[in-house]
């Protein structure tokens, strides 16, 4: 259940106290189910509930793989009940830090930005993308946002275009849909708020086509599914695999071609048309308690492709190929282009 689902569609807190279940019998993606937990205590007004889970992640002394993120999501959490010197805290804590990861950017951002701090939330976005963006030939999916969050700020502060904004008109345009080919410019046009207030139909039938074509695209940063994710092992994970379980040793003969098999399969796939490709890690000790989850036997190679199915959904997907100069996805240390990327 995805956290932004309607409150009429769903029981917000229930959600949240699945969502901690589970993450006590998955113990590998707790952090992720536990902010999905947080994000639901959020919706469902319970906002103390939803500071403890973030509390709860930061103290643990397993190490986090977004610490900032974390971070971030606690300063902005806490700001709407009421704390806003411990967010302030947190958020200058998050921009003196400096992550490499554009989320945490975006969301203390735009707490700034809902608070009416758009000096502040200006600044936070252009520190974000001249860290990230500064000499990279094509902005990486993740950072669309920073730019669109930066263009929407200083539309709103009436200030004139430079480079980044007219890198952000370009991507916007590049992927608005042909249906709704509403420019950034005028999605960020600041009289739309008070078009929101009229009594014309019209206007508001306008308004509310500009927010669909917004929230589209805001849904499509948030969520990229991966309708196929193929499931890769560990050199080490894959031999502790095989030799617990021997009956999975036809489907994976040896490591090199059990790498050599998922990128052909992937390279097959996109030929044939199928996009938003992905790759999932798989561990023995996770891949036994899926399996004990649906009582099967691990042994069982029809399960494996449930289990890459379900690492996916839980949002432990990659996407295929990787970025352009990026690490291939097999772990080897190399650039994609030099390993399992090469041209045949």
């Amino acid at each position: 259940m995805r956290p932004d689902t309607p409150a009429e569609n769903v029981d917000h807190s229930a959600e949240a106290a699945r969502l901690e279940r589970t993450a006590a019998r998955y113990p590998e993606d707790a952090e992720a189910l536990l902010l999905q937990a947080a994000a639901h205590l959020e919706l469902a007004g319970d906002r103390p509930a939803a500071s403890a889970l973030y509390d709860r992640l930061l103290s643990s002394p397993d190490t986090l793989e977004t610490p900032h993120l974390v971070r971030a999501l606690k300063a902005s959490n806490l700001w709407e009940y009421g704390h806003e010197a411990e967010a302030r805290a947190i958020i200058d804590g998050v921009r003196t830090a400096s992550p490499r990861d554009p989320a945490p950017w975006v969301i203390v951002a735009e707490s700034l930005e809902a608070h009416d701090e758009l000096e502040a939330a200006q600044e936070t976005f252009t520190e974000g993308v001249t860290l990230l963006l500064t000499d990279v030939p094509e902005p990486p999916y993740s950072t669309h946002p920073l730019l669109f969050g930066r263009h929407r700020v200083r539309r709103m502060l009436g200030v004139s275009h430079d480079e980044w904004d007219t890198l952000a008109d370009t991507l916007h345009s590049a992927h608005a849909s042909s249906s709704s080919p509403v420019s950034l410019d005028e999605l960020h046009d600041p009289k739309r708020v008070w078009s929101l207030g009229s009594d014309n139909p019209a206007e508001l039938e306008a308004e509310i086509s500009r927010l669909r074509a917004e929230l589209g695209a805001f849904r499509e940063a948030l969520s990229r599914p991966f309708p196929v994710a193929v499931l890769h092992w560990p050199e080490g994970e894959l031999a502790e695999l095989v030799g617990s379980y021997a009956s999975l040793a036809v489907e994976y003969p040896s490591h090199e071609e059990h790498l050599a098999t998922i990128e052909g399969s992937l390279r097959e796939l996109a030929a044939s048309g199928t996009q938003n490709l992905g790759i999932v890690t798989g561990t023995v000790p996770s891949y036994e308690a899926f399996a004990a989850s649906e009582g099967a036997s691990p042994g069982d190679a029809d399960l494996l492709p449930q289990y890459a199915t379900t690492l996916a959904a839980r949002g432990r997907a990659v996407v295929w190929p990787p970025q352009r100069g990026a690490s291939c996805w097999c772990g080897s240390g190399m650039a994609y282009g030099e390993c399992h990327g090469q041209t045949p």
